[in-house]
């Protein structure tokens, strides 16, 4: 199974029953796929749409699209809205669980996913609202960059989204957890090892007394 789609599968875990939450580009949006039988999750887009279904190939409905500007179906329950009354929601704290991808994570909880300094920005979206007013922050990201470099570190050195606001972080080797005390490692991949996802984070991690492991295949 491809890294993103282990990761996707690991967040949908996470999701529960009755959840308004909203998914960000790439990565987090594959997780509505991997939603467990009997669970029903309510996907919030920021553009205004309450109920947001799976993506549509082949055609484009322009009212209804995700994060990404792709065509979904919406839920019988679904509703539109404009996208104030969508902020209202997100500010208001009514979003239980907000999933984003990033750049950097650091050992605070405090995340850059929106810019790289030097190249196009094609906008933040409302990721900055999303990490100050959803109730809990999930950041989903491969461990490292395709240079290998680790994308959990102990600073962030690019412009941040947000300030000590990440709540759980979840890669295709681990899933930590953000504490007070620092990072904190609770679950592997069954296809590595505790001393690996040390050596590929750039930041120092707790040992939970117990670590669990989740599939990869």
């Amino acid at each position: 199974m491809e890294a993103k789609h282990i990761i996707a599968r690991r967040t949908a875990m996470e999701l529960n029953n009755g959840e308004l939450v909203n998914l960000g580009i790439g990565i987090p949006l594959l997780a509505a796929e991997y939603i467990p039988k009997g669970v029903e999750v309510i996907f919030q887009s920021e553009n205004g749409m309450d109920g947001m279904g799976h993506e549509v190939i082949g055609e484009h409905n322009r009212n209804f699209t995700n994060s990404s500007g792709q065509s979904v179906t919406i839920q019988p329950y679904g509703s539109c809205s404009d996208s104030a009354f969508s902020f209202c929601l997100i500010r208001g704290g009514h979003v239980h669980c907000a999933v984003l991808g990033i750049l950097e994570v650091d050992q605070h909880g405090s995340i850059a996913n929106y810019i790289v300094p030097g190249k196009m920005v094609p906008g933040m979206g409302g990721a900055m609202d999303l990490v100050t007013g959803a109730q809990r922050v999930i950041v989903v990201t491969t461990h490292t960059d395709k240079n290998g470099k680790s994308k959990i570190i102990c600073e962030c050195t690019l412009p941040l989204t947000g300030v000590e606001c990440c709540d759980l972080i979840i890669t295709e080797l681990a899933v930590i957890e953000v504490t007070p005390q620092g990072l904190k490692l609770i679950e592997i991949a069954d296809n590595t090892t505790i001393e690996e996802v040390t050596a590929k984070t750039g930041a120092p991690l707790i040992l939970a007394k117990k670590i669990g492991t989740f599939s990869t295949t």
